[in-house]
């Protein structure tokens, strides 16, 4: 993610798996989800494709499909609470 002064943000967590239909629609709702929680718009964005690559991580290697990815994200967030 670039910011308008040239900074940028890069996520590493994700994987080619995320490349199926429906991801980041699920990326669009973590973001969202985020963003009502009060976070500021660069905060969730970085917080969601964090988080998003994080779950998917979580899941098969092979075969994740974009439904998959709900049930993932709590985990994906108490792996992150939990170092």
């Amino acid at each position: 993610m670039a910011g308008p002064g040239g900074d940028v943000l890069v996520s590493t967590t994700g994987g080619p798996q995320l490349a199926t239909a429906g991801t980041g629609d699920v990326l669009s709702g973590v973001i969202a989800a985020l963003l009502a929680q009060g976070l500021e718009g660069r905060q969730a964005a970085a917080a969601g494709a964090f988080l998003h690559g994080r779950a998917s991580s979580l899941g098969p290697r092979r075969g994740l499909a974009a439904g998959d990815l709900p049930d993932l994200l709590p985990l994906a967030v108490e792996h992150l609470q939990e170092s």
